[in-house]
């Protein structure tokens, strides 16, 4: 096995002490952390850098000072995300680049995308009256579609927004929550009241649901209704019985689009009744104005180790079967 370590020397140019701060990070923790990920040492003076480490793990570095330094031209402070996903990139053998981002206007924030996975998703809500999207937590699924929900909403292409969610949750029956079933369904709805106030502000999420502009609702509440020009989010949809989601899947009217999220691997259902979600990807897959996302844990926006924790839940269960 080849130890030798190998030393590469980078000096940026033009020297810019603004776009040089940003690329070391304060205190340097932006070096510390590429250091950390790659096994490498980092040592500079002014605009000239030195990597010193295994042959690779030079290259893979030089390359992504390179590109980091490129991408502090721009005003927009440099993240130690941006900084994750390049090397998480640069893991799976892929050069550490920033695709071309679709962006969602809502009334207070711009959203843009952040994987090639989350531009299809968008695309396809754009494309298509009803999406499914499969895949872990922390990917943006429900994230994304409430952005388009709210920017549709903005635009006046639908003039309302419905979000719905079995009312399953594991080791846990609304039953035994306090409250009506309003406060019983709240909880589980979280989320998705977290991404509306963050897009449109308390105020304004409190008058559209006033007003039945926004309206939430547990699943068992769809049956018998047609939903003509809104904008349907079904989350967590991993948790429907293929009944509910036949139920659901016809109540779409004209001038509407319906969203469907999901994660296939935190099934919540009991005696061993099989997903709608799991069901529908192979009954609709071949219809041509249905459009199927799915992301991987290579998608996911959270914390980095919310990427190893899913992966070891995946091998855990790979080695079972």
């Amino acid at each position: 096995m080849n130890t030798t370590l190998q030393t590469s020397k980078i000096q940026f140019s033009p020297t810019d002490n603004r776009r040089l701060a940003q690329l070391c990070g304060q205190f340097n923790e932006h070096l510390h952390f590429i250091e950390e990920t790659l096994d490498v040492q980092i040592h500079h003076r002014g605009n000239l850098f030195h990597v010193v480490g295994q042959d690779q793990a030079v290259k893979t570095t030089r390359c992504i000072l390179e590109k980091l330094y490129e991408d502090t031209q721009q005003q927009d402070p440099l993240s130690k995300e941006k900084i994750y996903r390049y090397l998480r990139a640069a893991k799976q053998g892929q050069q550490p680049s920033e695709k071309k981002s679709r962006h969602i206007h809502t009334p207070r924030c711009a959203i843009a995308t952040r994987s090639q996975h989350q531009n299809h998703y968008v695309d396809n809500i754009h494309q298509n009256d009803i999406n499914f999207s499969i895949g872990p937590a922390g990917t943006g699924k429900t994230y994304l579609a409430v952005a388009c929900a709210v920017e549709a909403l903005e635009k006046e292409n639908i003039s309302r927004i419905l979000l719905v969610r079995p009312a399953v949750e594991a080791g846990e029956r609304l039953g035994f929550l306090p409250g009506d079933m309003s406060q019983k369904v709240d909880p589980y709805l979280r989320p998705l009241y977290d991404a509306l106030y963050e897009m449109m502000g308390i105020d304004n999420v409190a008058k559209s649901i006033e007003n039945n502009i926004i309206e939430i609702a547990p699943l068992a509440y769809m049956r018998g209704r047609t939903l003509s020009e809104s904008f349907i989010i079904l989350d967590e949809a991993q948790n429907t019985t293929k009944a509910q989601m036949k139920m659901f899947l016809t109540r779409i009217g004209f001038g509407s689009k319906a969203v469907i999220t999901g994660d296939l691997t935190q099934i919540d259902l009991v005696d061993n009744e099989e997903s709608g979600l799991k069901h529908v990807e192979t009954l609709l897959k071949d219809i041509p104005a249905i459009g199927f996302s799915y992301f991987t844990s290579a998608d996911v926006v959270r914390h980095p180790l919310v990427q190893d924790i899913i992966d070891a839940y995946e091998n855990q269960n790979k080695d079972a079967t």
